[in-house]
């Protein structure tokens, strides 16, 4: 699609007004999310006429550094995205106009972040403004930099001025952790100014789910046990942990990807109809159906470590000869679930989650599988599947039966999908687009609360601990492959199937 055309399609698609004027911090301005995500997504707020005139953007690290530099980097690496289809960010070409109206904005602070200095500094640049603080950082910093910016008194709003605080994963790394993380930022700051984010609710995709649910006769009334035999939820990656191993290590799969990513996507599907479309009433249905969520056995979790193997023709090192990576570790990089959701909607509808590194495909989506009809009266069936894909396609398809062209009474299973690409011509975007804007109007019904992110910690739990005390090594699984032969035999005692990768 030509520039041009993409201007069209933007104009077709944005009609909201500007945010409002405010300066934006962002703590961590040398860091690969602010290069990778957070620069693009506000080129293209800056490119959709979204940003009020009177924005700012204050880069806070403790690199030597300073505004040209920073601007001339971060103009580099932006230009750097341009036709590379492996990046989140991949336009065809940048619009200078509207990256120079970003770089004309930035301004470079030095600080250390455990240093008062650098909070006065902050405050008197943001003396009487709306100001937006990013916490782009390690996970320990979250806790301290709120407090300090409590301590000195950035926090507080007035009616002229808001303040407010987006805070990235993970958020704890425990239920105990993210119940004391809570506790701590909490007291510098109400709930109504932290923005737990989690960019899978940037996706389209997403966000249609409760459009495909709610405004879809042909949908609502078959979504629920009475019809759906199990729904499966999947984020595989090919990608092995490539230089974040000293992250990953003491992380893993499970509080990488499970109580933030993949539970976002199931409160989503399971989520009951919320009284109105504004975020309290949809924030409150989310934490009901995640709260509903028995707290998993450790019978019914299972985990696996990537070994040496080939992924898309490429040879792939095991994961425990990855750097700053323990030799023997027993860290998992993949993980599947099978949860149950004992509410009226839900009971005895098993929930199949999975996620890993270096598998097979790069794929992230949801399939409900329903049940089949009464009577076969055509043979065998596949059964219905509704499936919703958000990575790397952005589709939702319907899988049915239908009688095979002729002259015996058979059956085979088709695909009827919608594509957003097909129907929705828009630039490259992130998914970070609709969060800033959203933090930016005061719109939290894309974050987490409180109570949902606890909730979510306390169904892994059990898990966790029974890990602690298990010290033996994850299943390992071949890079390349569908993942450890004990996540099949999770599903087969169960009579089911994993979708394909």
């Amino acid at each position: 699609m030509s520039h041009s055309e993409h201007q069209a399609a933007q104009k077709k698609l944005e009609t909201a007004p500007p945010a409002p004027p405010l300066t934006l911090v962002i703590f961590g301005a040398h860091g690969d999310l602010t290069k990778r995500l957070l620069m693009p997504a506000l080129y293209n707020l800056a490119d959709m006429k979204l940003l009020d005139q009177d924005f700012r953007i204050i880069g806070i690290d403790h690199s030597d550094d300073d505004t040209h530099r920073w601007a001339d980097s971060l103009t580099q690496t932006i230009h750097s995205f341009v036709g590379d289809h492996t990046a989140e960010f991949h336009p065809d070409r940048i619009d200078e106009t509207a990256w120079s109206w970003i770089t004309q904005r930035l301004e470079y602070v030095k600080g250390d972040f455990g240093d008062d200095a650098t909070f006065r500094g902050i405050g008197d640049k943001v003396v009487d403004r709306n100001c937006i603080f990013y916490l782009a950082v390690a996970a320990r910093f979250f806790g301290p930099l709120v407090e300090r910016l409590g301590k000195a008194g950035l926090l507080k709003e007035t009616p002229s001025a808001f303040r407010r605080v987006v805070v990235e994963k993970p958020f704890g790394r425990d239920l105990p952790s993210a119940q004391a993380l809570n506790a701590q930022i909490l007291k510098a700051a109400n709930e109504k100014q932290i923005y737990r984010i989690d960019h899978f609710m940037g996706k389209e995709t997403v966000q249609n789910i409760l459009a495909l649910r709610f405004c879809n006769a042909l949908f609502e009334p078959v979504w629920r046990r009475e019809y759906i035999d199990h729904v499966q939820i999947m984020a595989a990656e090919t990608i092995g942990v490539e230089a974040r191993g000293g992250f990953y290590e003491p992380t893993g799969a499970l509080r990488d990807m499970v109580p933030n990513h993949l539970f976002t996507l199931l409160a989503m599907v399971a989520m009951e109809p919320p009284d109105a479309y504004n975020s309290d009433a949809v924030r409150d249905e989310r934490a009901k159906v995640i709260e509903a969520i028995a707290p998993v056995q450790p019978q019914d979790a299972v985990r696996g470590q990537y070994g040496a193997g080939t992924v898309q023709g490429k040879p792939a090192k095991a994961y425990r000869e990855e750097q700053d990576v323990a030799r023997d570790s027993t860290t998992e990089t993949y993980i599947a679930l099978k949860l149950a959701i004992g509410n009226w909607r839900w009971a005895g509808v098993p929930f199949y989650l999975r996620t890993g590194k270096h598998l097979k495909t790069r794929r992230t989506e949801i399939a409900l599988h329903f049940k089949p009809a009464p009577v076969a009266l055509l043979g065998a069936q596949q059964g219905n599947v509704l499936t919703i894909a958000l990575d790397p396609e952005e589709e939702v398809a319907v899988r049915i039966d239908v009688k095979t062209p002729g002259m015996l009474p058979r059956l085979s299973a088709v695909d009827m999908a919608f594509r957003y690409a097909d129907n929705f011509p828009v630039p490259s975007r992130v998914g970070y687009e609709i969060l800033f804007y959203s933090v930016m109007n005061g719109d939290t019904l894309l974050f987490q609360r409180a109570d949902q992110i606890e909730a979510a910690w306390a169904v892994v739990q059990p898990a966790l601990s029974a890990w602690e005390q298990d010290k033996s090594a994850p299943e390992i699984y071949p890079a390349g492959s569908a993942g450890p032969k004990a996540a099949d035999d999770l599903l087969a005692r169960d009579g089911r199937i994993w979708e394909s990768l």
